[in-house]
Order: C-alpha cells, then structure tokens, then sequence
C-alpha cells in the first residue's frame, strides 16, 4: 500500500513513536484532530507498513542484565545462501537485540544484551564462534550508554 504522508500523518508518528502506549483521543487532541479521523490515519500507517508494531523500552539493568556488548563477526563466505543461513542462525539467539549486515571489515555486527561477562563469553565461544561460516569475531564491550534513542530522528521532518 502507498501512503502519501501529510503534516499530521508526521505529527502521528512523531506523538507515537515517543509514547506508544498513548490513547487515540490523546493522541487526536495532540495533532488536533477528533479520534475517529485519528484512529482511521493510524490504521492507515499500519497498513501502510509504516508502523511495525508496538513495544516498550526495558531498563536492561534493572532487570539483571548489565552487559552490552557488540560483536563485530566476519564470515568465510559471502554468497547469499551463507549470509541467509548466518542471520538464520542469529534470529534463535536470545542474547542478540540487533544484527547488522555492514560493508567494510567486518560483515555483521550483532548488538548483544547478557546477564553479565560470564554470560557474554559463553555465548561468543560455545555459540557464534562456533557458528558455521564464521571465519573471525571481535568483541567490544560497552562502559556505558551515552544515547539511546530508538526510531527516526522526526526533528527533520517538522
């Protein structure tokens, strides 16, 4: 579905992807319209494909998970059946949040979230070294978040 986005379509995205657990007649009275026409045009971006879903930001800390940490992972072979059937290998591990494919040095790099070193240091070794196709792995360990802010930087659409 192609969607042409107006000024509320954006104020919509903006006022959700700050608070997704926002009410329609919150959000309607924010980028003043009534809640019927709001409700319809959040419909429409989720259709749209816009909108992939809802979630909420967990403090990782507070719930006993005190590492961060990114792989930097460079496989043996880059044809599409390896690449497909690494990031098929990624999507059953927990411990990684997010999986880029990158150019340059290395061919992914994988955001992981563990309860502690011990944790992290098993999974580097007993899973994604482990892994087929994995020719290298370098390891960075996070001191602390300085931003963190999911989404899309929405100040350049205003």
């Amino acid at each position: 579905m192609s969607l042409r986005l107006d000024v509320i379509d954006w104020r919509i995205l903006k006022e959700l992807q700050a608070d997704g657990r926002m009410t329609n007649v919150a959000l309607a009275a924010r980028v003043g319209l009534s809640a019927p026409p709001c409700l319809r045009r959040v419909r429409a971006l989720e259709e749209a494909g816009l909108i992939n879903g809802y979630t909420v930001l967990l403090d990782e800390a507070a719930l006993g998970f005190t590492l961060t940490a990114f792989a930097m992972v460079g496989l043996h072979n880059q044809a599409e059946a390896d690449l497909h059937a690494f990031e098929n290998k990624v999507l059953g591990w927990p411990v990684v949040r997010e999986a880029y494919m990158l150019s340059g040095e290395s061919d992914y790099i994988l955001k992981c979230v563990a309860a502690d070193l011990q944790a992290f240091q098993a999974f580097v070794l007993d899973d994604l070294t482990a892994a087929p196709n994995v020719a290298s792995v370098k390891t960075f360990l996070t001191i602390r978040r300085a931003k963190r802010e999911p989404g899309v930087p929405m100040s350049e659409r205003e």
